[in-house]
């Protein structure tokens, strides 16, 4: 959410910032209800002011002055009524606005109608040539008994899925390799919660244009997509010291999407499922566009280092603005190849929203700048970044499809071997 005051200031900024993300929002029409937010919200505290006069003065009045007061009270009752239920209904025309305001894009963000405008920044890795006929991570996993797709459909529905023996061990090991490779980062770690309650959703912009893709529960809550809703949660109402910043978490939780509008794509497989695992980088730091950048490069450096430890071959595009979410300044997609496909496929984000975020969640900090006429220390918001460390299964549609054989096993990258239970190779069905 961006200040309304910002929004005055910079109005053609904001317009344009929604014309470049493709997004429909009508700034002019914020800030006319604006005004007549001020201008009733003005009304009623003159009229709330009159009335703490008037019980002031009824106290002391006799009985001819107390039945005048009470007759204005009266008369005054009954329009702060009728102005109090206009200023409702006005907030809440101006808080749903407020929702839709888009964040402003940086300017190294490159220019776009959408996905197919986003720009490869790096390329990384040598492919794999086969002199075997290769096949797909579906073909691989269920001939070694790593997965049951049928069951999963049984027991779960559409895209349902259980991972078993050498299928589980490998996720095991990438949790385990990862938890060791971020938290020697700097890191805190966390298992987050993945019920969340809906106005967190709200905080980190999720709702109200993503609502068709998470689960609802019969409490209205909802479940959590990612970690970052309820890491940013975490904090919210709280003013922070400077000096504890920035705070740096690793959160592991269990994530939901209903995959709404995707039905027909990536139907086989793990490309696309409703429940998986992800460990999330997240970040609080000071309210400074330069450590903004300074660590979002960081966080997205981290799973670029990650992936290379693996070996898996890699591509770093940039978002253009068509593809920028409302909440986004800048994001990187992490996209890892997948042979079968002979394509790169998505596997991390990396984005930093200054303080769009953290205006939703009231998380401050206190700057130990020049105090305020009051005394007070001067509060400022702080600045909010997330990227994705790794998720599971995702990541074993490429690690499967590149690390095959010819006769049908799997070469275990050499970093998650420790983790494996001493295996260097799934050669047979149930291996452990």
């Amino acid at each position: 959410m961006l200040n309304i005051k910002f929004i005055r200031e910079n109005k053609e900024l904001v317009q344009e910032a929604a014309k470049k993300k493709r997004l429909e929002f009508d700034t002019d029409k914020l800030l006319e209800v604006d005004d007549k937010r001020k201008k009733l919200l003005g009304k009623v505290e003159e009229k709330r002011a009159e009335q703490k006069v008037a019980n002031n003065e009824i106290v002391k009045a006799d009985s001819d002055g107390r039945e005048a007061i009470l007759e204005k009270m009266k008369v005054l009752k009954g329009e702060l009524d009728k102005e109090e239920a206009e200023l409702k209904e006005v907030m809440q025309e101006w808080q749903s606005l407020m929702l839709l305001v888009p964040n402003v894009p940086d300017t190294s963000v490159p220019a776009g109608e959408g996905e197919q405008d986003n720009v490869t920044v790096k390329e990384w890795g040598k492919k794999p040539k086969f002199d075997f006929e290769p096949k797909s991570h579906v073909e691989i996993m269920i001939a070694l008994d790593m997965v049951d797709f049928e069951r999963g459909a049984k027991v779960h529905g559409f895209r349902g899925y259980f991972l078993k023996n050498a299928g589980v061990l490998l996720s095991w090991a990438i949790w385990n390799y990862a938890q060791h490779f971020f938290l020697s980062k700097n890191f805190t770690p966390f298992i987050a919660p993945s019920i969340v309650r809906k106005n967190f959703f709200y905080g980190t912009g999720h709702l109200p244009t993503d609502a068709e893709d998470l689960y609802k529960t019969q409490d209205d809550d909802y479940l959590s997509g990612t970690a970052e809703v309820p890491m940013m949660a975490y904090h919210a109402d709280e003013i922070l010291k400077k000096e504890e910043l920035p705070k740096r978490y690793l959160a592991f939780s269990p994530c939901f999407r209903r995959e709404a509008g995707s039905h027909s794509k990536d139907t086989k497989g793990l490309i696309r499922v409703h429940e998986f695992y992800k460990l999330e980088q997240l970040v609080l730091c000071e309210a400074s566009h330069d450590e903004s950048v300074k660590l979002h490069e960081e966080l997205n450096r981290n799973t670029e280092e990650f992936i290379e430890s693996l070996g898996i071959p890699y591509r770093q595009v940039v978002i253009s603005t068509g593809d920028l979410k409302r909440a986004h300044v800048k994001s990187y997609d992490t996209e890892l190849w997948v042979p079968l496909e002979n394509t790169y496929r998505e596997i991390a984000s990396a984005s930093y929203y200054h303080d769009f975020q953290t205006r939703r969640f009231n998380i401050r900090y206190d700057d130990d700048g020049p105090s305020t006429g009051s005394g007070q220390a001067r509060l400022k918001y702080v600045h909010s970044l997330n990227a994705t460390a790794i998720p599971t299964p995702r990541i074993l549609v490429s690690l499967v499809e590149n690390f095959q054989q010819a006769d049908g096993s799997i070469k275990i990258p050499e970093v998650l071997v420790p983790y494996m239970n001493g295996l260097r190779e799934i050669t047979r069905p149930g291996s452990l």
